[in-house]
């Protein structure tokens, strides 16, 4: 029997794949923006069962990004293999709203093992974001970016360039050389190079990473070029297809199996009619997607010398597995009773790395102890975890323990998207002192109250989000067996990148554990558990 593929192979908020094979192993860079670790990796032996098996940037001298704002951090990861190393590229993104211009540091680290230890970052360069590097088969090598132009007359996107890069001198060497320009398509971005019967191909993304999203392929016997246009141009986007399931694709990159197969990887978006709107879903473009962009794959067959997806350019739910043995991954733990000496690699902080002095599992054994600093809308010493959210339909529950006795202390769970645009259900302590549950947040950068502070308990308090599809539904309980709802239903779709006026919007909706204390006494909260059932999109 066939065995197939459903899309996305990675679910929730994993854009930009950069899929590479070593062996019998395939591997998947995704973006991270401002969350830390930068670059999640992901790793198949089949191609259908997928796992986490960590991240590149792991300490600050790897990744700076204090103060960063939303969406600002690691662009789209170029994962590559040669010299019996793993190569990794990335760009920093600084002051992506700064005006025309944007600073864009682009660095490449190299490392033995997958897991690491990875090299400390070497400047490639701050042509843009996006930067890959392809290793030539005569052990050249070339740094190969897009340039972000800030003069209006631009259009900010104004082509690929080729650099060749000296790994005897860890640098750059020669002159840059503009290759592509991009098509009318334009917002022509994240290139990589793959040579194949004396062809380099250049594959980018085109259209922006909205719903006019593209794959276009290009090819030269030059690395230099000229480069010369696919027959159709584009092999991949959703543009063409009035409500297409997996909307957005783009910005993908081929991979050849053991067995001389091709698939392509690309990122997409399954969107949701914000419920308070009367529009329908008859028109792509309508609609928000929640859980950020994903990751799929394509079957792509060759053609006279050019690839194709199989299928037609529209992206497929469903595709066919490689013949290869399939290779499942234990399940994972519905909950996390935080037993183990460090957190586990689905999670993730904002900007910073994990230090004891305000995150420990050791503090309390059998907890994870979180001390209170800056609060939510802050760019900077945030006392959150978070994971991804991964299905349209989930329960995330936990308990925590505080002793609060200002408003300005609080702790709980929270439904995050961007400091701009998040739900949080906060244990604090009212003007008496008395301790108080409250639902708060932020919408497009507005913050609202959703209830009022309700008396609870001195002690642990039980803290639930429910996401099903269109709403959030917060409750609490003082024994862990009574539930009360807490506010109204909440919609999810603010939450999204298409939620807000902010253009700069590229990640996805995260669920976290919280703390804050702006008395500066930094009072710990300890959460007993975090719990997160996928319930499937139905």
């Amino acid at each position: 029997m066939t065995t197939m593929i459903q899309n996305p192979i990675l679910r929730g908020f994993r854009p930009d794949p950069s899929i590479v094979r070593v062996g019998d192993d395939y591997y998947i860079a995704t973006s991270t923006f401002e969350w830390f670790p930068g670059i999640l990796i992901h790793h198949s032996k089949d191609m259908v069962n997928w796992r986490i098996v960590g991240h590149v940037l792991n300490t600050r001298e790897h990744l700076n990004m204090y103060g960063m704002d939303n969406s600002e951090g690691i662009y789209a990861p170029a994962l590559s293999y040669a010299d019996g190393k793993f190569y990794c590229t990335f760009s920093n993104v600084h002051s992506c709203r700064g005006g025309a211009w944007m600073s864009t540091p682009s660095f490449v680290v190299s490392a033995e093992s997958i897991e690491g230890p990875w090299s400390l970052p070497v400047p490639i360069g701050d042509y843009g974001f996006d930067p890959s590097m392809f290793h030539d088969d005569d052990g050249k090598k070339y740094m190969v970016n897009m340039i972000w132009d800030g003069r209006a007359k631009t259009n900010f996107f104004n082509g690929i360039v080729v650099q060749e890069f000296s790994k005897a001198e860890g640098k750059l060497v020669g002159e840059p050389k503009v290759v592509f320009k991009g098509t009318e398509r334009g917002g022509t971005e994240g290139p990589q190079i793959l040579k194949k019967d004396g062809y380099y191909y250049l594959i980018t993304a085109e259209g922006g990473t909205g719903w006019d999203h593209t794959v276009t392929v290009c090819r030269s016997e030059n690395v230099f070029g000229p480069y010369e246009l696919h027959p159709d141009k584009h092999i991949l986007s959703s543009r063409f297809q009035e409500g297409a399931p997996l909307q957005r694709a783009g910005h993908g990159f081929l991979v050849e199996t053991q067995n001389g197969e091709w698939f392509l990887s690309h990122l997409c978006g399954r969107p949701l009619l914000d419920p308070t709107q009367n529009y329908h879903m008859g028109t792509y473009g309508h609609g928000r997607c929640i859980l950020g962009r994903e990751s799929a794959i394509q079957n792509v067959e060759w053609r006279d010398g050019w690839p194709y997806v199989v299928g037609g350019i529209v992206p497929q739910l469903m595709v066919q597995a490689p013949e290869l043995p399939a290779h499942p991954w234990p399940q994972e733990e519905v909950r996390d009773h935080f037993d183990g000496d460090k957190l586990a690699p689905k999670y993730q902080t904002l900007r910073d790395p994990v230090e004891e002095s305000w995150c420990s599992l050791s503090a309390r054994p059998g907890h994870l102890r979180l001390v209170g600093r800056d609060y939510l809308y802050s760019r900077y010493n945030q006392s959150m975890i978070a994971q991804r959210l991964t299905a349209h339909n989930c329960i995330a529950e936990t308990s925590v323990e505080f002793d609060p006795t200002s408003p300005r202390q609080m702790a709980g769970i929270t439904a995050y998207y961007s400091r701009s645009g998040h739900y949080f259900l906060k244990t604090t302590a009212n003007d008496e002192g008395k301790q108080v549950v409250q639902l708060v947040g932020y919408l497009d950068d507005v913050y609202r109250e959703f209830s009022e502070e309700i008396d609870v308990e001195r002690g642990k308090v039980f803290m639930r989000i429910e996401l099903k599809k269109h709403w959030y539904i917060f409750s609490y309980s003082t024994d862990g067996v009574t539930w009360h709802q807490i506010g109204p239903d909440m919609n999810s779709t603010p939450l999204s990148d298409e939620g807000s006026n902010d253009i700069f919007r590229f990640t996805g909706s995260m669920l976290a554990l919280f703390a804050c204390d702006l008395t500066g006494q930094g009072l710990a909260a300890d959460f007993d558990y975090f719990e997160y059932q996928d319930l499937g999109d139905e």
